[in-house]
């Protein structure tokens, strides 16, 4: 049979690297995992006990497809928490995941054939859903002045139907802060470019706070997940706010696309965000490896790095030491041990010449693999 041609769309690089981790592993190797966004912690205690209750009590049905509505109002809570924001829950949706809130909003959003601009770096997987929903990514080439964010003059004459940005970003960490947002808010409205808001790192953040765009204007989709502030990578629940006029759209399109998210997902959510003791123990892990890493892989010879304000990464430029960041993370795989992640997943232009690191694991971890990698680069004639 045929294939579309809307299927075509790149791998997702730093799963293949984890594929070769894996196998390596298998082999009897010990691998120290550098490569993928995924807290080294489970879902909270306390969240995983109170489904386990749950379960004795519950036959785990189907749930209405904006997801269970107690969890639709702590969410909106959370917003008066974070930001002072009174929030209705009644525009807040429940996702499976934040990928199954990126689809939804692609679909709302756009029309076959629409320009979506992204900023480059940035999480590749924007890119792959727009292609695959016949849209076209346009890529946005941030500079280390705008500390690799797009800003507002860079959507001139690009023509755009839309743009999505990351704050704290992927694979960069570094933070919009409140103007820069304000800015590229207000150009796309005057624009008539319809704004979404990747906010899936808030609440990992280490230089001042992430500023979400609903503090700023109503008439944006922000997206967010369980997956990493709340170390629920596995189940698959994430969340998006949209305007009011939009909910029954996105309503009608989830539950013909996804029926509604996992029900036993959404009661780990609902309890995991009443877990704070625990989830800012996991906060002063990454404080603590976020500072071994800036130390350390200067020490490595890695010393071009994005300023991380948040997220679990550091990207470094490696320019001057390979022009080809995949075949040089399979070598530090295969010589150190250590699985990292090309920048070609994250930039077409100049990710060959990148690549990031994640910190999210044990600190053990993260000391071992900043010795694994001064004891290659070291070997290789780098330091």
């Amino acid at each position: 049979m045929k294939t579309s041609s809307r299927s075509v769309v790149d791998p997702f690089i730093v799963m293949d690297v984890m594929e070769a981790a894996r196998a390596a592993e298998e082999a009897g190797r010990h691998i120290i995992h550098m490569e993928v966004g995924q807290p080294g912690t489970g879902a909270p205690k306390d969240s995983r006990d109170a489904l386990a209750q749950a379960m004795q009590d519950q036959a785990m049905g189907y749930t209405v497809a904006l997801g269970l509505p107690e969890l639709r109002a702590r969410i909106a809570q959370l917003y008066k928490d974070w930001y002072g924001i009174t929030l209705d829950p009644a525009r807040v949706v429940v996702t499976p995941g934040s990928s199954g809130a990126f689809i939804l909003a692609f679909t709302t959003l756009f029309d076959a054939g629409a320009r979506v601009g992204l900023g480059e770096p940035g999480y590749p997987s924007y890119r792959q859903i727009l292609s695959a929903l016949d849209l076209k990514p346009v890529g946005i080439q941030t500079s280390a002045q705008n500390r690799l964010q797009p800003v507002a003059n860079d959507l001139t004459g690009l023509n755009l139907d839309g743009l999505i940005v990351a704050s704290p970003a992927n694979p960069s960490g570094t933070m919009l802060g409140r103007t820069a947002m304000e800015g590229l808010i207000t150009a796309c409205a005057d624009q008539d470019i319809s704004f979404v808001s990747d906010e899936i790192y808030h609440g990992i953040q280490y230089e001042g706070r992430a500023v979400s765009a609903l503090e700023i204007s109503d008439d944006v989709y922000v997206i967010n997940s369980f997956s990493k502030y709340f170390s629920m990578t596995g189940w698959r629940v994430g969340w998006m706010i949209v305007p009011q006029d939009h909910v029954r759209v996105i309503e009608r399109l989830a539950q013909n696309m996804f029926i509604c998210p996992s029900h036993a997902s959404q009661l780990v959510a609902l309890n995991a965000m009443d877990c704070e003791d625990e989830l800012q123990g996991n906060m002063l892990v990454y404080q603590n490896n976020r500072a071994l890493m800036l130390e350390g892989l200067p020490k490595a010879g890695f010393d071009k790095i994005a300023p991380p304000d948040g997220a679990f990464y550091i990207y470094a430029d490696v320019s001057d030491i390979t022009d080809d960041s995949r075949a040089f993370a399979a070598e530090i795989l295969e010589v150190a041990g250590v699985a990292v992640t090309p920048g070609l997943d994250f930039d077409h232009e100049r990710g060959a010449g990148t690549l990031r690191f994640s910190y999210a694991r044990a600190t053990a971890d993260i000391v071992e693999g900043l010795a694994r990698l001064q004891d290659f680069m070291a070997k290789r004639g780098a330091v």
